[in-house]
């Protein structure tokens, strides 16, 4: 689950999304914090995707986390504006955002790590994410040699947070006859514009 949902905002979508959410808890959906997140990548020309956990909403700022140095975040930081889809099969649900993407505050990334288990932080110290290994046993010593030897509870700066803003939702419901309602509410300066889009 989403680890802490702060002030959330109320506006419309917003609502819109928790309520969602938490229909999909009540219908035992599993992984209901990951969601597909997809980026520009202006080195090679290409859309990139992935799964990454949601772990905060705070008002209008949704928060997940990752090394600074991988590929994905490289992304991020040369081409600012993403896309993240989630979709729940125990509702019939997805929901697409876009959003403006940044690196969270060292606060919000310093707090998320030390009330982390020391195992994840023995990762993230570890890994320098998506760079090639020789095998998956190198490794597994570096990370047990991590565990045993490293402050635990010291945020390498090459870790932490980053923040997305959301100016698009599109929410998304299945129907067996594929007659799927598309609802989107779309960000005009400080007031959401909501409509239908055909299935």
């Amino acid at each position: 689950m989403i680890k802490k949902i702060i002030n959330i905002n109320k506006s419309e979508p917003y609502k819109k999304f928790i309520s969602k959410y938490e229909a999909a808890i009540n219908a035992n959906q599993k992984n209901v914090e990951a969601f597909v997140i997809s980026s520009f990548d202006k080195k090679n020309q290409e859309v990139d995707s992935r799964f990454v956990n949601l772990k905060y909403i705070i008002d209008d700022e949704w928060v997940f986390f990752s090394n600074y140095d991988s590929p994905k975040s490289q992304q991020f930081l040369d081409h600012d504006q993403i896309t993240s889809v989630f979709y729940w099969p125990n509702i019939d649900t997805q929901i697409r955002i876009k959003s403006k993407i940044k690196p969270s505050s060292k606060e919000i990334s310093d707090t998320h790590f030390i009330n982390r288990d020391k195992e994840k932080n023995a990762l993230a110290i570890c890994s320098k994410q998506s760079e090639k290994v020789l095998s998956h046993d190198d490794f597994l010593f570096k990370y047990k040699h991590t565990l045993e030897t490293e402050d635990l509870k010291k945020r390498p700066e090459y870790w932490g947070g980053f923040s997305f803003f959301p100016y698009y939702f599109e929410f998304w419901y299945g129907h067996e006859k594929r007659l799927n309602k598309r609802e989107v509410y779309q960000l005009n300066k400080t007031d959401w514009i909501k409509f239908y889009i055909q299935p």
